[in-house]
């Protein structure tokens, strides 16, 4: 009986992937995902932005912080292959609402400054992110300025990327 009861739980299941929909879980992963991209594409991912991931995914998703830690953790196996945007922008554009979606982009910003600098590599990531997740230019730009505001760092020490208007 209990058999039967699973199998009928795993084709619910399969057909809801089929279907298009995901789980909160692809969600989760496909977010822990992409700031854990963010976070190693200066080559130094340390502990302040572990720490600021565990805290974002924490406050976002309202994880304990072992449930955070966990997702980190798979998250961080996941990319230590090639990189899969594409996957997880799509999942995160399929379920997330506006709204949502420039909350991520804000999320990743966080991460990128969370050793206090933006690279070049980290600017184009979020350039590529938000046009993956359809956030425009401009809103990517004002989730930008919300973050240094937040952290507190002043803009006018920090130079534009190329492309990237401080407006």
């Amino acid at each position: 009986m209990l058999a039967r009861l699973k199998a009928l739980l795993m084709d619910a299941d399969e057909t809801a992937r089929r279907a298009g929909r995901h789980s909160r879980d692809e969600v989760q992963l496909a977010a822990a995902t992409l700031l854990v991209e963010a976070a190693r594409l200066d080559d130094e991912f340390g502990e302040r932005e572990r720490a600021r991931i565990r805290d974002l995914l924490e406050g976002r998703f309202s994880l304990s912080g072992a449930e955070a830690e966990d997702l980190l953790a798979e998250a961080e196996t996941v990319t230590e292959g090639p990189a899969q945007w594409h996957r997880f922008t799509s999942t995160l554009k399929d379920r997330f609402s506006d709204q949502e979606r420039i909350q991520m982009i804000e999320m990743l910003w966080e991460v990128v400054y969370a050793d206090g600098e933006l690279h070049d590599l980290e600017a184009s990531l979020l350039r590529r992110v938000g046009g993956l997740l359809y956030v425009s230019d401009r809103d990517r730009g004002a989730a930008r300025m919300r973050v240094l505001q937040r952290l507190g760092i002043a803009d006018s020490t920090l130079e534009a990327p190329t492309g990237e208007s401080s407006n």
